[in-house]
């Protein structure tokens, strides 16, 4: 059932709404006034917004221009419904980012409503408008009551900071200096605990909250890469996953220079990964993107290689700067022939084609002696680190690599980063 917030300052009009769309099997919540439904939209995360112009101390173009400001909810459809039908109003509300501009079904008459126009009309076009926003689909979404539920405690979630990154770090096989790390979103639910992203991500990309999520985390990521190099740790990179909703998203380019530019982090020491099934989804977007992206400097890399769908044509034609091998192939690559065979292969594609390659879950020594014996630049996994936030920790320097300068154990030691 979808969620529609309705901003109407008008008691009898606000009231006539609830019961139309009620009577439509939508879910209403109201706000009587901009200054509500501004705090209504930020805690509730409808799925639309209905919203006069007409308004005291907040009208509906300063509710819309404060909520487009906000990246909790900068995406939510917004539709105005009011009586203002002068071309100059519907302008206005359009340049400041309105999803459409429709003129309410009825008048007032004393204390009465006149129907002008069937309802239906209004609603119809407010949910052809809706539809069109989500995924471009000819339907709305559908979600299980089980999803439902997770899905209202995944907005609260959102509303209320229960998110955290976790880092895991990344480390120069040839040198065992930790070079970086990737960011991981995790979900602590005041009820339920930790909820694997498993059972999570796929449902945000579903309902488009990737988006907002994906902000938060690449935020709070290049706050945190920005502070690690601040206190001297040095080569440092900060890699961060990018959805197929994200890579989809027309402000992603400006989120993201918007990000950088207040954290202070250079273009340089942000990695960002994709699938290659996020690429398939829309590769002609895709590609424009990342070609803007590597224009500021970022660096861009394809994950969990050789498990999608894409060809190779998509290395050549992306240009990516890091290939990851998924843990799938390095599990015991030193054993068995087939993975020994996958992950020797693509670490030389990957070095001809003038990439780092970086090799994912790596838990055995042996495993790490087989990449290392055949030239795989970076690893990452549990034998050095499982994800963790950053918090305090005892030093602890990398047992596989032999410290001879211990001017390195600084760089040498994922713990004095403060990751657990």
């Amino acid at each position: 059932m979808l969620k529609i917030l309705v901003i109407e300052d008008d008691e009898l009009i606000r009231e006539t709404l609830v019961q139309l769309l009620e009577s439509h099997s939508y879910r209403v919540i109201v706000a009587e006034n901009g200054r509500f439904g501004v705090q209504m939209a930020l805690s509730e995360i409808p799925d639309l917004i209905l919203c006069d112009v007409q308004m005291p101390e907040i009208d509906g173009y300063d509710v819309l221009r404060t909520l487009r400001q906000n990246s909790l909810a900068a995406t939510i459809p917004f539709i105005f419904l009011t009586a203002q039908s002068a071309k100059t109003d519907f302008r206005r509300g359009m340049e400041l980012g309105a999803d459409d501009y429709l003129t309410k079904p009825f008048t007032r008459v004393s204390k009465r409503l006149t129907i002008t126009q069937p309802l239906t009309v209004a609603l119809h076009q407010a949910e052809a408008r809706l539809k069109d926003l989500a995924n471009d689909s000819t339907k709305v979404c559908v979600l299980s009551p089980e999803k439902l539920a997770l899905e209202a405690l995944l907005r609260r979630a959102l509303a209320q900071g229960e998110f955290q990154v976790y880092y895991q770090p990344q480390v120069n096989i040839a040198t065992g200096q930790v070079i970086g790390a990737e960011a991981l979103v995790r979900w602590q639910n005041p009820d339920r605990g930790i909820i694997s992203p498993a059972e999570f991500i796929p449902l945000a990309e579903e309902t488009g909250l990737i988006i907002q999520i994906g902000e938060w985390v690449l935020l709070s990521a290049c706050a945190q890469a920005a502070s690690w190099l601040a206190a001297g740790f040095s080569p440092f990179r900060i890699s961060v996953n990018l959805s197929a909703r994200q890579l989809s998203d027309p402000e992603l380019k400006a989120r993201i220079v918007q990000i950088l530019e207040t954290t202070g982090l250079e273009p340089a020491n942000l990695e960002l990964e994709m699938t290659e099934s996020a690429l398939v989804e829309n590769a002609t977007v895709a590609g424009a993107t990342l070609n803007e992206l590597k224009a500021l400097g970022i660096r861009i890399a394809i994950d969990d290689f050789g498990t999608g769908y894409a060809t190779l044509g998509y290395l050549k034609q992306f240009a990516f700067d890091s290939l990851k091998i998924d843990r799938i192939f390095v599990r015991n690559a030193n054993e068995d022939a087939q993975n020994a065979a996958i992950t020797t292969a693509v670490i030389l594609l990957g070095h001809s084609l003038n990439m780092t390659v970086i090799a994912e879950g790596v838990e055995t020594e042996a495993e790490l002696a087989f990449l290392k014996q055949h030239q795989c630049d970076i690893m990452q996994g549990y034998l050095f680190s499982r994800p963790g936030p950053p918090a305090a920790a005892p030093a602890r320097v990398i047992p596989f690599v032999p410290v001879s300068e211990p001017e390195k154990s600084k760089n040498l030691s994922m713990s004095s980063l403060g990751i657990v």
